[in-house]
C-alpha cells in the first residue's frame, strides 16, 4: 500500500519515506463465515503494517461480490442498508451501478461505471482487467479506481479524496503483490494504548491475578475489562493449549466462550473447570474478540 496527502498534510503517526508517502504491506485474508441476520457471510480481513484495520462481510455470486457489513478499527459492526455492491456481474464495459444507502449511521452515494477492459501491470504480473470508476459525492468526495480481473480479483486499487477547490488530500494506492493463495493467517501486532479489553488469570473471581496455575487447580478465571465497548455486542474468549505434549497437536482448541456486551466500560469473567484427570501440564494462550475481531491475547503456563 502507498499513501499520499497532498501538500501541508501529514500522515500521523507513521513514518513516510523521503518522497512523502507512506508505504505499509497489506495482506487480505479470508477468515471464514460470520452469520449476520441470520444470512452466512464471508469474512475478507484486511491487514495493514501488521494491524487489523476492517473486515468486510461480502456475498460472492451471481450477483458478484456484495458487502452487507463491514467491522471497522474499534470492532464497530457497520451495517448496509441496502447492500452495498462492490463489483457486479456480469462485468462488461458500459455497465454501471450506483450505491445509495445508509452505511451505519451515515448517508452514502456512490455511482460506479466499467469504463474499460483493458491490461494491466502490477507486481504479481500482468492481467487482463475491466477498469471500474466509483465516484463518491457523500458524505464526502472520493474517487474509487478499481482493476478487477475474472478469476483473481481486485489486483488494484487507488482511491482519491479532492478538496472542493480540487486539491489532493489523501491517495491511497493498493496493488497486488503476490496471486491469491492459502497460507496461515497474518500474525497482528497488538498496541496496548488502543486495548479495547483488559484481561488478567485467576484462581476465583476476586482473587490475585497471576499467569502459573497447578494442575489441580479447580478452575482458571478469564477477567476481562471493557473499553468503548458497543452496547449489545458480543466477547469471546478462545482458549488454545499452544504446547501440551505429543498428543495434541499445537495450537489445539480447548473451548470457548462469549458474554452479550451491556455497556461501554462492561466487564466480566470466564471460567474453565478442570479436567477429571487434571489440566495438562504446557503453554497455554487465551484469544479476545469484540464481535469476532481479535482485540487481545494473554498466556498462561499449567505446571505440576
Amino acid at each position: 500500500m502507498t499513501e499520499e496527502v497532498g501538500k501541508g498534510l501529514t500522515i500521523t503517526n507513521s513514518k513516510p519515506d523521503v518522497d512523502s508517502k507512506l508505504r505499509l504491506p497489506v495482506f487480505y485474508y479470508l477468515a471464514g463465515t460470520e452469520n449476520v441476520d441470520g444470512k452466512e457471510l464471508f469474512k475478507l480481513e484486511m491487514h495493514r503494517g501488521g494491524a487489523l484495520t476492517n473486515t468486510d462481510l461480502v456475498t460472492i455470486d451471481h450477483h458478484g461480490i456484495t458487502c452487507w457489513a463491514r467491522v471497522n478499527l474499534d470492532g464497530e459492526l457497520i451495517k448496509f442498508s441496502p447492500p452495498q455492491t462492490m463489483v457486479a456481474a456480469p462485468l462488461e464495459k458500459g455497465a454501471t451501478w450506483n450505491f445509495d444507502g445508509q452505511a451505519g449511521d451515515l448517508k452514502v452515494h456512490q455511482q460506479y461505471d466499467v469504463i474499460d477492459e483493458e491490461d494491466i501491470e502490477v507486481p504479481a504480473g500482468e492481467f487482463h482487467a475491466f477498469h471500474i470508476r466509483g465516484e463518491q459525492s457523500a458524505p464526502s468526495r472520493m474517487t474509487i479506481d478499481r482493476w478487477f480481473a475474472p478469476g483473481v480479483g481486485i489486483v488494484k486499487d487507488v482511491t482519491t479524496m479532492r478538496a472542493n477547490d480540487g486539491d489532493l488530500l489523501q491517495r491511497v494506492s493498493l496493488e497486488l503483490a503476490a496471486r491469491p493463495q492459502i497460507e496461515n493467517r497474518p500474525e497482528m501486532k497488538l498496541n496496548a494504548t488502543s486495548k479495547r479489553l483488559s484481561v488478567s488469570f485467576a484462581k476465583d473471581q476476586f482473587g490475585q491475578p497471576t499467569t502459573t496455575f497447578s494442575s489441580d487447580t479447580p478452575q482458571i478465571y478469564v477477567r476481562w475489562q471493557g473499553r468503548r465497548l458497543r452496547k449489545g455486542g458480543k466477547v469471546k474468549a478462545v482458549w488454545i493449549a499452544e504446547n501440551i505434549g505429543e498428543d495434541f497437536p499445537q495450537d489445539y482448541k480447548v473451548d470457548e466462550a462469549s458474554a452479550t456486551v451491556e455497556g461501554p466500560n462492561a466487564h466480566g469473567a470466564f471460567t474453565l473447570a478442570r479436567p477429571e484427570a487434571g489440566w495438562a501440564i504446557g503453554d497455554y494462550r487465551v484469544e479476545l474478540y469484540v464481535d469476532d475481531v481479535p482485540v487481545d491475547a494473554a498466556k498462561l503456563k499449567i505446571v505440576k
